[in-house]
């Protein structure tokens, strides 16, 4: 018996959405173009998009303040775009704040470089941040003094 993921159809959706808009304007643009591109194709395809959403950050309950996620897709897909020659190594952990700020169960990083690809990252559930490695921790000192 196959093993279904959360949200499935709509993250196959979307991801086709992503790999047709890679294949119409290939690698080279500003993000924002293939942001544009992806939301009008996602839209043709029958889905509700919203760009450059809110959602507020708190800690202990208490609100912090706003993050901004690229979109959101039918109200329960965080999509995260980049268009780097090379992912950061910290772009997964982004989507992951974004999973856990918004409470969101499914995010989608989708990475239109050299090559196009995708990560689906599923909202761990976990409310506590880990601590941070000491020596980064040494160095956020440093910085408030």
């Amino acid at each position: 018996m196959r093993h279904t993921l959360p949200l499935e159809e709509l993250t196959y959706s979307i991801i086709g959405a992503f790999f047709e808009v890679y294949n119409v304007l290939g690698f080279g643009f500003l993000e924002r173009f293939y942001s544009l591109a992806l939301e009008r194709e996602l839209i043709a395809r029958g889905h509700r998009v919203e760009r450059e959403v809110r959602i507020a950050v708190s800690y202990k309950g208490q609100w912090l303040g706003w993050q901004r996620i690229d979109m959101l897709v039918d109200d329960a897909v965080v999509v995260e775009v980049k268009a780097a020659m090379d992912l950061h190594k910290y772009a997964k952990r982004q989507v992951y704040s974004y999973l856990r700020a918004s409470a969101k169960q499914v995010g989608l990083l989708l990475h239109f470089g050299l090559e196009p690809a995708f990560h689906r990252l599923d909202n761990p559930g976990d409310p506590v941040v880990p601590k941070a490695p000491a020596s980064i921790e040494t160095q956020d000192r440093s910085i408030r003094r």
